[in-house]
C-alpha cells in the first residue's frame, strides 16, 4: 500500500486537548467569581450569582456574579475616579501596560485557548490557531498607537469613561478589539462580558493585576441583559460600543438618543459568498467551511448566502457536499475536530427553527451523515439549496452552521442579490479575474470584502458595517477615532433652545400677509429645478425687527419623499471621479464670488452688514477647502501580517438628510452640505429655519456650478417636523442634524427604527467662522464609511 493509500485509510482518533490546568485555575476562585472593580474582586450587592456551563457536555463550570445597577454604579465611579490619573500618564507609559497584556496573554495561551473552548463550544484548534494570537496581537498594536497617539492624532482628547458589552462568539478576542483601543487612547473601560461567556474575561481581570494595571482603569461586571442595560443608561458613562445582534443595537440607541454618549454598532449580518465560474471551486469551497463552519457558524460575517453563477452551480454543490461529509463534528477540546457545540440551548433551538422554516418556504435540505454526539449542544453542518431570495433563510441571520445557496448568471445581478438585505456587514468575492472581483467587490454594501479568502482580521485593518450591521469601525486608524473627541467640541458651550417657529406652533399654518412688501418668494430646490410646496402654503420670514423680509415654501413628508426621489435617481454622482467632483465645487466658489454683493445685501437683512460679508468671504473659502479635499481624502494599503493587502477605501454613505445650523444662514449651509457631496453623497438639506430666504441664492449658485440635478435638494420649513420624517425614511443613509439638544437627540430617536448613522453637535455651539471648529476631518470622517477590500498576492 502507498503512502497516500495509506494516508486516505487511516481511521480518525481523538487528540484531546489537556483541560487540567483551566480547570485548576477555576478551582482557585472556589468555582465562584465576583466583579472586578477598581482593581480588586466585589462580591455582587445583590449576593446573586448564575451558572456558566460548556455546552459539550452540559457540566457546570463555574458561578459569576449577577451585576445589578449598584454594581455597574461602583464600576464606573472607579473607571471616572481613574480617568485623569490614566490621562496623566505619558503616551509611552500606558503604551508599556499594553504591551505587557500583550506579553501576558501569550504567556497564559494555552490556558485561556482552553478556557475559551470550555465555555464557548468552539474546536480548540479556532481558540489556540485563531483567537488567541489575535488577542495578543491586538494588544501588540494598540501599544503602538498609544505610543504615537499625540503625533498621529493632534486636536483630539479621549472620550472618557467608556461602556463595552461583548458578545459570546469570541469572548477574549472581542474584549480585546474593545479594550485595546480604548485604552490607547486613554480612555478607562466598564466591560461586561456576555452571560453565556464570561470566563475569560475575568482570567483578564487576573492579567491586569499581574501587569499592576492601575485600578479603575479595567473594570468588569458580569451579568445577564438588566446589567447591560443598566451600563447603557448610566449618565456617566460617556461612550457605549456593543457588539451583538441587530435587535439589541436597535434598543441600545434609542435607551441613548436623549443622552450625549457617543456610540459604535457592530450588529448582525448576512454576509454573501459570491463564486464567479471563473474561480477556482477548490480553493473556494476551502474558504466556505471557513466562511461558514468557523466556530459553527455563530459568526456575525459568516458567509452563510452562497451565490453561484448559474454554470457551475451543479459541480460546486457536489464540491461542497463531499467536503461537508469530511467535516467532523464532537468534543471541542479534540484537536482534530472541525466543529463543536453551539453556545446554548436557546440557539439550539432556535437555529432548528429557522431551517425548518427555510424548509417549508421550499428549500431542499441537505445534511452529511455523520455520528453526533451522544451528549451536549449540537447541530450538524447543514446545506439548503433551491432558496428563494425572499427566503427567511435568506434574509435573516441563523447564527449557526447553516449555508443558504442561490444562483445568479451576470455579475449585476450577483451585486443585486448580495445587497438584498437589511445587512451589510461582510462578503466574500471568488474568480480568478481581478477585474470582476474588485469591480462586484466596490459595488457591494459591506464593510469588509474579501476577495479570494475569507475570515482574515487583523488589528491593523478596520471591521465593521453599512447599514443595520451598524456603523463604526473596530480596529486600524478609523477604530481608534471611535474613542477620540476633537477637544474643542468637549469644552464647546451649549446652544440656547431654539424657539418654535410661527407655522410649528399653530395648528393650522397660515397663508403669508398679502398686501405687503414682499422682498422676495423663494421655492423649494428638487431634482436641480424649483418646486412649489406640496402643502400650497408659505411661511413668512421676518428680521430681528419683525420686518417681513420674503416667504419661503412650507415643505411637508410629500416634498421630502420627492427629495429622497431625485437624491437617489442622482446616486452617479457617487460615480463621478474626485477630480470632477472638486471642478465643480471650484466653479461653485467662482459663481459666489461673483454674486458677492448682491448676497451680501440680501443676507444683511436678516444677520446684518457685517456678519453677512464674513459668511460670504468664509463661504467662498470654504468652498475651496472641501474642492480641495474631494480628492484628497482618500484611503488607505494596510499590510496585515498575511500574504495579503487591505485596502480601506472612503466610500460614500449614501443620501444623507442635513439639518443646518441657525446661527450662520450661509456658512452653516456650506460647511455642513459641501463635505456632504465632496466625498460623494447626495443631500436633502433643511437651510437655517431663520433665515431659509438663501435658499434663493443657492439654487441659482448651484444652477450655475454644472452641479447635476438631484445631487443638493432643499426643502424649507419647520426643521423639527422636517427632521422627523427625514430621520424615519427609509432610504436616507444617514442624518446629520446641527441644532439645539432637542433636535439632537430626536435625530437619534427618530432614526432608530432604521439605525441610520447620525453626525450631530449634540446640541453644542460650533463656531463656524473659525476653521478649526467649521471645517476639516472631522466632518469628511462624518461624510464616508470605510471599507476594507482584502486581496491576497504570492502564491
Amino acid at each position: 500500500m502507498s503512502i497516500a493509500e495509506k494516508f486516505v485509510a487511516m481511521e480518525y482518533g481523538p487528540a484531546p486537548e489537556d483541560a487540567k490546568e483551566a480547570l485548576t485555575c477555576l478551582d482557585r476562585h472556589g468555582r465562584r467569581f465576583g466583579h472586578f472593580v477598581n482593581g480588586t474582586w466585589l462580591q455582587p450587592s445583590a449576593g446573586k450569582y448564575f451558572d456558566t456551563a460548556d455546552p459539550s457536555t452540559g457540566e457546570k463550570l463555574a458561578s459569576v456574579a449577577q451585576g445589578s445597577a449598584a454594581d455597574i454604579d461602583a464600576a464606573v465611579k472607579a473607571a471616572r475616579a481613574a480617568f485623569p490619573k490614566w490621562q496623566a500618564l505619558t503616551p509611552h507609559t500606558r503604551a508599556r501596560y499594553l504591551y505587557a497584556m500583550a506579553r501576558q496573554v501569550q504567556k497564559h495561551s494555552r490556558r485561556l485557548a482552553v478556557l475559551e473552548t470550555l465555555d464557548n463550544g468552539k474546536p480548540i484548534r479556532e481558540s489556540r490557531d485563531l483567537d488567541i494570537p489575535l488577542v495578543a496581537r491586538h494588544f501588540y498594536h494598540h501599544a503602538g498607537w498609544a505610543q504615537l497617539l499625540e503625533q498621529e492624532f493632534p486636536g483630539y482628547a479621549a472620550c472618557g469613561v467608556v461602556g463595552q458589552i461583548i458578545p459570546w462568539n469570541f469572548p477574549l478576542l472581542m474584549l480585546a478589539w474593545k479594550i485595546a483601543p480604548a485604552l490607547a487612547t486613554g480612555n478607562t473601560v466598564v466591560l461586561k462580558p456576555a452571560e453565556f461567556t464570561p470566563l475569560t474575561a475575568l482570567a483578564f481581570a487576573e492579567i491586569c493585576q499581574e501587569i499592576g494595571l492601575p485600578a479603575g482603569v479595567v473594570n468588569i461586571v458580569t451579568g445577564d441583559g438588566s446589567t447591560g442595560e443598566a451600563l447603557v443608561k448610566h449618565p456617566d458613562v460617556d461612550k457605549i460600543a456593543f457588539t451583538g445582534s441587530t435587535e439589541v443595537g436597535r434598543a441600545i440607541r434609542s435607551a441613548t438618543a436623549q443622552s450625549h454618549k457617543r456610540l459604535s454598532l457592530e450588529l448582525g449580518g448576512k454576509s454573501p459568498f459570491v463564486v464567479f465560474e471563473d474561480a477556482d471551486l477548490d480553493s473556494a469551497v476551502e474558504g466556505l467551511v471557513d466562511g461558514i463552519w468557523l466556530n459553527q457558524g455563530q459568526v456575525c460575517c459568516a458567509g452563510s448566502r452562497l451565490l453561484m453563477q448559474e454554470s457551475i452551480a451543479e459541480p460546486l454543490i457536489a464540491k461542497i457536499r463531499d467536503r461537508m461529509s469530511t467535516l467532523r463534528v464532537g468534543p471541542p477540546l479534540d484537536k482534530a475536530i472541525d466543529i463543536g457545540a453551539i453556545v446554548d440551548r436557546v440557539q439550539l433551538d432556535r437555529i432548528q427553527r429557522l431551517v425548518d422554516q427555510g424548509i417549508s418556504d421550499g428549500a431542499t435540505c441537505w445534511q452529511p451523515q455523520m455520528e453526533m454526539p451522544e451528549r451536549g449542544l449540537y447541530f450538524p453542518p447543514t446545506l439548503l439549496s433551491n432558496v428563494h431570495p425572499a427566503s427567511i433563510v435568506a434574509q435573516q441571520e441563523i447564527f449557526g452552521p447553516v449555508l443558504a445557496a442561490m444562483t445568479f448568471r451576470t455579475p449585476s445581478e450577483a451585486v443585486e442579490l448580495a445587497n438584498n438585505t437589511v445587512y451589510g456587514l461582510a462578503a466574500c468575492v471568488w474568480s480568478e479575474s481581478i477585474n470582476v472581483a474588485l469591480h462586484v467587490a466596490a459595488q457591494i454594501k459591506a464593510g469588509v470584502v474579501w476577495v479570494n479568502c475569507t475570515n482574515l482580521f487583523d488589528a491593523s485593518v478596520g471591521f465593521g458595517g453599512y447599514r443595520e450591521s451598524g456603523y463604526g469601525r473596530e480596529g486600524g486608524r478609523e477604530g481608534l477615532l471611535e474613542y477620540l473627541e476633537p477637544t474643542w467640541f468637549k469644552s464647546a458651550p451649549p446652544l440656547p433652545a431654539s424657539k418654535p417657529s410661527p407655522a410649528e406652533s399653530s395648528d393650522e399654518p397660515e397663508l403669508a400677509t398679502s398686501g405687503i412688501d414682499i422682498d422676495r418668494t423663494v421655492k423649494l430646490y428638487i431634482g436641480g429645478k424649483q418646486a412649489r410646496p406640496d402643502s400650497g402654503y408659505s411661511m413668512e420670514v421676518r428680521n430681528a425687527n419683525g420686518q417681513l423680509l420674503g416667504e419661503v415654501g412650507l415643505g411637508n413628508r410629500k416634498d421630502i419623499r420627492n427629495a429622497v426621489e431625485a437624491a437617489r435617481k442622482a446616486a452617479g454622482w457617487a460615480k463621478t471621479t474626485a477630480h470632477n467632483r472638486a471642478q465643480v465645487l471650484y466653479y461653485m466658489a467662482e459663481n459666489l464670488s461673483q454674486r458677492r454683493e448682491d448676497i451680501v445685501h440680501r443676507l444683511a437683512a436678516a444677520v446684518g452688514e457685517s456678519q453677512a460679508a464674513a459668511e460670504v468671504s468664509l463661504g467662498i473659502e470654504r468652498i475651496f477647502s472641501y474642492a480641495g479635499w474631494a480628492d484628497k481624502f482618500d484611503g488607505a494599503v494596510h499590510n496585515p501580517p498575511f500574504r495579503s493587502i487591505a485596502i480601506a477605501m472612503n466610500e460614500p454613505i449614501g443620501t444623507v438628510g442635513v439639518i443646518c445650523p441657525q446661527e450662520a444662514p450661509l456658512l452653516g449651509f456650506l460647511s455642513v452640505v459641501m463635505p456632504v457631496i465632496a466625498m460623494g453623497n447626495t443631500a436633502i438639506v433643511v437651510p437655517s429655519e431663520p433665515y431659509p430666504l438663501i435658499t434663493g441664492d443657492l439654487y441659482q449658485l448651484f444652477d450655475t456650478s454644472d452641479l447635476p440635478g438631484g445631487v443638493v435638494n432643499v426643502v424649507t420649513g419647520c426643521s423639527s417636523q422636517l427632521l422627523k420624517t427625514i430621520a424615519e425614511h427609509d432610504d436616507v443613509d444617514a442624518i446629520w442634524c446641527f441644532g439645539d439638544e432637542a433636535n439632537a437627540a430626536a435625530a437619534k430617536s427618530f432614526s432608530t427604527g432604521n439605525l441610520k448613522q447620525v453626525f450631530t453637535n449634540e446640541g453644542r455651539a460650533i463656531d463656524w467662522f473659525d476653521a478649526k471648529q467649521g471645517e476639516g476631518r472631522w466632518f469628511l470622517q462624518h461624510a464616508t464609511q470605510v471599507k476594507n477590500i482584502w486581496v491576497p498576492y504570492g502564491e
